[in-house]
């Protein structure tokens, strides 16, 4: 796919949703401690098809605030389906990487999704396991790093090394990965304000419900060189419990958050899965 005429970039700011083109309703969900943002460049290469909507979840960057001190998939669900709502979208179709793959999980399960993409989703661990508490401590020690990142000169926030460093471990090739891209990742991350509740509901309330039941047509994306939550491990459960018509797809040469890196593959990858559902459809 291709992305048309280029464009000028606009400035980095915080943004409570990206929402462009015309055409099938398709949602894209952001992972964790990070923004829409990230879906730029896919958001680009679906619009001249797709109405993309890609929104801000409560307590991350341009996102909606929230109360209390606990926020789960369960509440950040709930913002989404009010925006849907908002919208005059009953239904639409979802793709959603990392904590987005599992919000996704949760919209379907409430009748959202005409289809389900997901891309190296979180979720795929037992409440408790050591799964999931390996992932809460990997995120954990990313508290005073932040903390840090907060301080200091944005000279020293978005020099070449932190950048470098960032962009390996949501990147595959990290040379791929635009600066624009990894600047926003860093301002996303510093500016995270559901860090430490969203751990603390992990540790308090049930991980991803079953996921066989899942009516929707779902393709499952994983990534082979994924350093946040390795497929080898956090992918089990998806490849055991998802319905046998749901696609398992591996995407080689790519991280945890592909659509950096590789954006025409995730944007094909999506818009196949988005018009084999109308071609299913038309044949009923």
């Amino acid at each position: 796919m291709t992305s048309g005429t280029a464009k000028p970039a606009t400035p980095l700011a915080p943004m409570k949703a990206l929402h462009m083109g015309s055409g099938e309703p398709l949602l894209l969900l952001h992972g964790f401690m990070l923004s829409p943002h990230c879906w730029e460049q896919v958001a680009e290469r679906m619009a001249s098809h797709c109405e993309v909507f890609a929104p801000t979840f409560a307590g991350h960057w341009g996102g909606p605030d929230f109360e209390g001190w606990y926020l789960d998939v369960s509440a950040l669900a709930d913002r989404i389906e009010d925006q849907l709502d908002e919208m005059g979208w009953r239904t639409c179709h979802i793709a959603g990487n990392s904590l987005g793959g599992w919000v996704g999980f949760e919209l379907a399960r409430r009748g959202r999704a005409r289809t389900l993409t997901v891309i190296a989703p979180a979720g795929g661990w037992q409440t408790p396991s050591v799964l999931m508490f390996r992932v809460g401590l990997k995120f954990l020690g990313l508290v005073p790093i932040v903390e840090i990142g907060k301080r200091l000169p944005p000279a020293v926030t978005f020099s070449a090394p932190v950048r470098q460093v960032v962009a390996a471990l949501l990147t595959k090739n990290t040379a791929a990965a635009p600066r624009r891209a990894i600047q926003a990742a860093i301002t996303s991350a510093t500016n995270c304000r559901a860090l430490l509740p969203f751990l603390v509901s992990g540790l308090r309330g049930p991980g991803l419900e079953d996921i066989s039941d899942v009516s929707s047509p779902v393709r499952l994306l994983m990534c082979d060189s994924d350093r946040i939550i390795p497929n080898r491990l956090y992918a089990r459960r998806f490849l055991r419990e998802l319905p046998e018509t749901a696609d398992r797809i591996m995407i080689h040469g790519v991280g945890h958050v592909p659509m950096l890196e590789a954006p025409d593959r995730i944007a094909t990858l999506i818009a196949e899965h988005v018009y084999a559902s109308r071609t299913r459809l038309r044949a009923v």
